[in-house]
């Protein structure tokens, strides 16, 4: 349910003081575990031991960047983010057993894989001292980071194991409470544009919209002097991006709001149109009116279109990549997406990553179970899949938050 260009939609479940909390405890792996991948491939340890690694990206030399980051330290007197009262009490405790309640290193760490085996040799502390890093892009001979309160950049040199030069600010993005503090980047196929992801501060508004203003959207920034436009809104909390191959158009994956039932709403893969509004808050799934919001906005449920692909209700998609030839033929055009899982579910859902098979631009069937085995049979969490990329021969890296690992998984002849 809640999968593909028509997912079904129920009707919401009644609304509850509490909302439905089962996720699975992180725990970790096991000595000598490793997730599972299809027949034909090989899974790898390419690093262990990092603090919390959420997003990779793979600069042209092969070597791999890993953001290392956790939510922001909270503002002095800042308001709980999680909401108030019983609700908010919940909510926190979902993020700590969820692994998500340690300090953020707030690092970028590189790792090399000189010899080609699969498994990085070299670690160094690439960039320190930023504030809960995620997104990165390469443009030219600056690197752009996203933290969670805006972008910078530094220079870069090919082959450099460490920067020490002051990043520079190039424009803020909205930040404040951050119930969603994750901020993406990709630049443009010319160079010339970033666009940011900038998830909401709330379930649906429930901080007022003043809280809300240029958040829950995808973000253009002009390269050359950081001035910003809106490029898409509605979107509850956008993370990965990725250039779809065929089209070249934009493609992001969101995750939806919660506390509407088991079924509701569909997270989704979409493609991007400019100018578009995907909803949030007041409608979902194109014009389905979220009565919970108050006061309602019948002028904005007008305008909102439809995502493009669902991938069920609750699975939390984070990473997105766009797959290549260099893939055996079934994975060979397509997305991944790294399914950071469930909390407001009473099945557990998501903790995976999926493949969704593209034909002429578009999805073209259901998504394939590509990496999994991070759950236990206890229903705890062994792992919980976050960024992916495709590395420089190919193969699909995959960052785990609650393993605290980079995964490469590479078909068995490579």
């Amino acid at each position: 349910m809640g999968i593909g260009a028509t997912p079904s939609i129920p009707p919401p479940d009644k609304i509850r003081l509490l909302p439905t909390v089962n996720i699975a405890p992180a725990q970790g792996w096991p000595e000598g575990a490793l997730p599972l991948a299809p027949s034909g491939f090989k899974v790898t340890a390419f690093s262990i031991g990092l603090d919390h690694p959420r997003w990779v990206y793979v600069l042209p030399n092969g070597d791999v960047l890993v953001a290392e980051s956790n939510k922001p330290a909270p503002e002095a007197g800042a308001k709980n983010v999680h909401g108030e009262g019983l609700r908010g009490m919940a909510m926190g405790l979902v993020m700590k057993r969820a692994g998500a309640g340690t300090p953020s290193a707030n690092r970028i760490t590189l790792l090399r894989d000189s010899d080609g085996d699969g498994v990085a040799e070299t670690r160094s502390t690439f960039l320190a001292n930023l504030v809960s890093p995620f997104g990165m892009a390469l443009v030219g001979s600056e690197l752009y980071i996203a933290n969670a309160d805006g972008i910078v950049k530094v220079p870069y040199r090919a082959g450099q194991t460490s920067i020490v030069a002051t990043p520079t600010k190039v424009t803020e993005l909205p930040a404040g409470a951050n119930h969603h503090w994750t901020k993406n980047i990709i630049a443009s196929l010319d160079g010339s544009k970033l666009y940011a992801t900038v998830g909401s501060n709330s379930n649906i508004g429930d901080n007022g919209m003043d809280s809300e203003k240029g958040r829950a959207a995808i973000w253009e920034v002009d390269v050359a002097s950081g001035t910003k436009r809106l490029f898409a809104t509605g979107l509850r909390n956008p993370n990965g991006l990725g250039w779809e191959p065929h089209s070249k158009s934009l493609w992001t994956v969101v995750n939806e709001r919660d506390e509407l039932g088991n079924d509701l709403v569909p997270d989704y893969l979409t493609s991007v149109q400019e100018g578009a509004f995907y909803g949030w808050p007041w409608s979902y799934w194109g014009q389905h009116v979220d009565t919970r919001v108050k006061p309602p906005n019948p002028e904005m449920v007008a305008k909102a279109i439809s995502p493009d692909y669902g991938l069920g209700a609750h699975v939390a998609p984070l990473g997105l990549a766009f797959s290549d030839t260099r893939m055996p033929t079934d994975y060979a055009s397509g997305a991944f997406i790294g399914q950071h899982g469930s909390w407001n579910r009473k099945v557990l859902t998501g903790y995976n990553v999926v493949f969704v098979p593209f034909a002429n631009g578009r999805p073209s069937g259901a998504p394939v179970p590509f990496l999994t085995g991070f759950l236990s049979n206890d229903g705890t969490a062994y792992g919980r899949p976050v960024g992916v990329a495709l590395d420089g021969r190919g193969a699909l890296l995959v960052a785990d938050d609650v393993g605290n690992a980079i995964w490469r998984v590479a078909p068995a002849n490579r």
